[in-house]
């Protein structure tokens, strides 16, 4: 049985580019435009989490803090994709239960690591 990734990104040809690195990798994947839409997908089985910081109507750490305040998705390792790159975000990303941050642009082959190792 593959494992489920969800895409959380406001970019359509950047959530393209990531979900083809991740089929080939042999996953699943759920795409999201942004962090309301994440939400809806939520009941989902979802095995790890690829998300963006800045999107529109919800960005990215505010729906880390919602994912991991659930029973359900505490446990839900999340990855953020983003251009941000000051400690700042990434310890408050820390903070909010993130347990890897990959800045853009990135390698496909950079994240499908990253997938593999939370993944389990």
């Amino acid at each position: 049985m593959s494992k489920t990734i969800l895409i959380v990104d406001d970019s359509a040809s950047f959530r393209t580019l990531v979900k083809l690195a991740l089929q080939k990798a042999g996953y699943a994947v759920i795409e999201a435009v942004d962090g309301k839409d994440a939400i809806a997908k939520l009941g989902n089985k979802i095995n790890l989490v690829v998300c963006d910081v800045n999107m529109p109507n919800m960005d990215g750490l505010t729906f880390v803090r919602h994912l991991k305040a659930q029973a359900a998705h505490k446990f839900v390792p999340v990855i953020m994709l983003t251009t941000e790159s000051q400690e700042a975000k990434k310890a408050e990303g820390r903070a909010a239960g993130v347990r890897a941050w990959i800045t853009k642009p990135f390698q496909p082959s950079q994240l499908v690591d990253a997938v593999t190792k939370l993944c389990v």
